[in-house]
């Protein structure tokens, strides 16, 4: 990769994929409304659907909580708890092993319903596949990418992608520096991420901003159907 590339991936990339996001996101909304959705699939095919999703949204939920707290929590904060680097590394592949693999478990059975179950098959979408594939591949890089950071248990691979990721947010320069000499396997994870997030306001994965995270808070049960006397 050529050291155009390499700023264009890890420098301007993630600029543009967060406006893509954004705007994609509010467009979406405006436009398109009955379409955001998660096309649920439970009538069709219920108990494996269950086991699935509890697993996978379980598993992705601590990843993602993981990575946004080991790379965008500032340095000295760790530094001033006393928590060395080689303990935070340990830690991410310890905690991000075990919730990927249960991420890992319940993406297989949704990937597995949705293939092989013909009626399930019928009503989904090329994009709705796709999804789960390019999901598979992600979270199989991330596990990946545990076996060769057990080569640097000192920490300081991952000092290299927290700068990364608090110069980005931060909006400075040189931030697609620190990734210069990483592994490929983290480069790779990193764009595809990037990938995913960019196409989010186009597929399914639009109804996670619809997280219905007070519907358990509320005061009123929803009447679907009423029962005849």
């Amino acid at each position: 990769m050529s050291e155009a590339t390499h700023y264009a991936m890890f420098q301007l990339l993630p600029y543009l994929t967060f406006v893509t996001l954004i705007l994609g996101s509010i467009l979406r909304f405006d436009r398109d409304p009955y379409s955001w959705r998660s096309k649920s699939s439970q009538l069709l095919r219920k108990k494996q659907l269950m086991w699935g999703s509890v697993l996978f949204h379980v598993g992705v939920l601590i990843v993602l909580g993981g990575h946004a707290v080991g790379l965008l929590t500032p340095i000295w904060i760790f530094d001033a708890m006393g928590i060395s680097h080689g303990f935070k590394q340990i830690m991410a592949m310890s905690v991000g092993g075990i919730a990927g693999l249960v991420c890992l478990v319940g993406l297989l059975l949704l990937l597995h319903r949705r293939l092989f179950d013909s009626r399930i098959r019928a009503t989904s979408s090329l994009s709705d596949i796709m999804v789960l594939v390019l999901l598979l591949a992600q979270l199989l890089l991330g596990l990946y990418s545990i076996t060769v950071s057990m080569h640097h248990l000192d920490g300081h691979e991952m000092v290299k992608f927290m700068n990364w990721a608090q110069s980005i947010v931060t909006l400075r320069a040189g931030a697609a520096d620190y990734l210069l000499d990483v592994h490929w396997v983290f480069k790779a994870h990193i764009l595809l991420g990037l990938f995913i997030f960019t196409i989010f306001p186009f597929t399914r994965l639009v109804h996670i901003w619809s997280a219905p995270v007070f519907y358990v808070f509320r005061r009123q049960y929803q009447i679907v159907r009423r029962r005849e006397v």
